[in-house]
């Protein structure tokens, strides 16, 4: 019935909404970090001058 198209219209734009707004808070709390646990260690070269 063509009165019921507004309603069918607005409840698939809410479906889209919903759908979306799940897939972006999944794709965006799911992606883990990979965490550095090694220290970056200064490599001091002691040079010996024997003149």
């Amino acid at each position: 019935m063509p009165q019921m198209a507004p309603l069918n219209w607005l409840t698939l734009f809410f479906l889209f909404l919903i759908i979306f707004f799940i897939l972006n808070s999944m794709n965006y709390f799911s992606f883990l970090y990979k965490y550095k646990t090694s220290k970056f260690l200064k490599k001091s070269s002691q040079l010996n001058w024997k003149w």
